[in-house]
């Protein structure tokens, strides 16, 4: 039994039981494991890979449905297009790669039953793709195909609780509930009462907050009379405030500085996942031990797993935007090399653009209830950029509490909540305007093990541990520490882990070997969060 037949796909609204799908499927006449990507290791697919026909013969356990309730399937996500058939009758048609769907089978199911999802992924540009590519080298990674998230079935009273959505600040909850229910038994922490209304609005004087030391959860329970869903949620505040000329990022009122490292989502055995869910929790422990707060989940979406331990371990996240559209070697990494950084990005593929944006839209209501989401990344250096204020002024008014960078590295339009860098290669001093100043990649030396590569991406290199943490230092000293003092709110370094080709993490693609020495990491990081805060006390 592979992990994800028993690891719960959706943790902010529990029921019980469920009924899982993952595990061996038919993949066009070969054995493969879901939910891992066909061209992964860890699916032990073999077959072919033009046409992704999956097949899966299942029965529901004796008792799992009950009269009145509806049964629903559910996809957490499979790339690109799919075609669902339940016993040769046609479901649902989706499009996309990174957001769940779902459907009822309610009136289809049998005492055997047979599951067959058509998927199509040639790549097309016109659908989000993150950085999949079918050359792979440098940057460019190996492309996943199909069911690539879980599958799974759940039963409920059709009375029961469709959706939950959780809006917190440092003192107040506010949940809306889809459901054809007419009262919702609502309770926490000692706190119960009976609701007649979908959206409530809850106070909590003196409540529990949530930090990067102390993330608290509170475990939340909601009830109707005919079904009971489990959920959490956490009290916190994210804002700014002025100091000194400078806009500064505040936690709870605290002063926040951001210690991040970009996080690619990529796994040797699974490419597009781990082998286990767990392994999401391991590795945020670990760079958590090494002083670290933040993590940019770089244009991809994860499973619910990982913003989950992001929660319970207090990791904050920036989540980029998966892109679409094409990338341009020349227009997107030669010109903003010799300093063209303001090239106007107008809508010139409206469908595109529109895609786009229902999908950046989907993402945030997707990932909003999670409390470790401060913030979205909307255009990375100008990849498939398309009127990067107008798609701010929209999202922001769907998420007004989350902070929104448009453009992160260059290609800058004047509606965003900062100013967005990628300093590669030298140590620049970055001087702050009117937004929030954030250097948003960074680092990304190389340091080559015994089985990395011979064809090695990074930018500068490194041939020991001690010496890859010498040039990390070196950086904070001479690039991070005069840019806080210049109204820096944090650096995104660059990266978690190898991928692929590109060897310039902290850990290697296995995760087996850390390249640094993780004890002067944290101090330094420390070194970092304690000039910050002086900074902004001494206001």
């Amino acid at each position: 039994m592979n992990a994800y037949q028993s690891y719960y796909p959706r943790p902010l609204l529990k029921r019980d039981p469920f009924f899982s799908l993952c595990g061996t499927w038919d993949l066009n006449g070969h054995d493969i494991e879901v939910p891992f990507p066909p061209e992964s290791q860890a699916s032990g697919y073999e077959g072919e890979m033009n046409e992704l026909i999956y097949r899966k013969s299942f029965s529901l356990d004796e008792g799992f449905v009950h009269e009145n309730d509806k049964v629903i399937l559910h996809f957490s996500a499979v790339d690109q297009i799919a075609d669902v058939y339940l016993n040769d009758h046609f479901l649902l048609h989706h499009e996309g790669g990174y957001l769940p769907f779902s459907m009822e089978i309610s009136d289809l199911l049998e005492k055997e039953n047979e599951l067959k999802v058509i998927v199509k992924d040639d790549l097309d540009l016109f659908y989000p793709y993150g950085k999949q590519s079918a050359k792979p080298s440098g940057m460019w990674y190996t492309p996943v195909s199909g069911i690539w998230q879980s599958v799974w079935i759940e039963s409920y009273d059709r009375n029961g609780i469709d959706d939950l959505k959780i809006e917190t600040d440092d003192h107040t909850l506010k949940l809306h509930i889809e459901s054809q229910s007419e009262e919702f038994h609502v309770s926490f922490d000692g706190f119960e009462k009976t609701f007649k209304e979908k959206d409530i609005t809850i106070d909590i004087p003196d409540g529990h907050l949530w930090s990067l030391d102390d993330p608290y959860l509170y475990d939340l329970s909601v009830k109707t009379n005919n079904d009971a869903i489990s959920s959490y949620f956490a009290l916190r505040k994210i804002g700014t405030k002025t100091i000194n000329g400078h806009q500064r990022i505040f936690l709870n009122d605290k002063p926040l500085f951001l210690n991040g490292l970009l996080d690619q989502g990529y796994f040797e055995s699974g490419i597009y996942l781990p082998e286990d869910p767990k392994e999401y929790e391991k590795e945020i422990l670990a760079i958590k031990e090494m002083g670290f707060n933040c993590l940019r989940k770089h244009i991809k979406v994860e499973m619910e797993a990982y913003y989950h331990y992001c929660d319970k371990h207090g990791i904050l996240v920036l989540q980029d935007m998966v892109n679409n559209g094409p990338y341009r070697f020349l227009r997107d990494t030669i010109l903003p090399t010799i300093g063209l950084t303001h090239l106007s990005c107008p809508i010139d593929d409206q469908k595109r653009y529109d895609f786009f944006l229902c999908h950046c839209k989907e993402t945030i209501e997707h990932l909003r209830s999670h409390p470790c989401i401060i913030g979205y990344t909307i255009y990375n250096e100008g990849w498939g950029q398309q009127a990067a204020s107008k798609t701010y002024d929209i999202l922001k008014k769907l998420d007004p509490h989350r902070l929104f960078d448009s453009t992160s590295g260059w290609f800058f339009d004047d509606h965003s909540d900062f100013d967005s860098y990628h300093i590669y290669f030298r140590n620049k001093v970055l001087k702050g305007k009117e937004k929030l100043l954030l250097l948003s990649e960074c680092g990304g030396f190389i340091r080559q093990m015994s089985d990395n590569p011979k064809k090695a991406w990074g930018y500068g290199k490194a041939e020991s541990e001690e010496e890859l943490t010498a040039k990390i230092i070196d950086m904070h000293e001479k690039m991070v520490i005069p840019s806080i003092d210049n109204g820096l709110i944090g650096y995104i370094m660059t990266q978690i882990s190898d991928v692929e080709g590109e060897v310039n993490g902290l850990f290697t693609y296995d995760r087996r070997q850390c390249k640094v020495d993780k004890e002067k990491i944290r101090e330094a990081n420390q070194k970092l969060t304690d000039h910050y805060e002086r900074l902004c006390k001494k206001a």
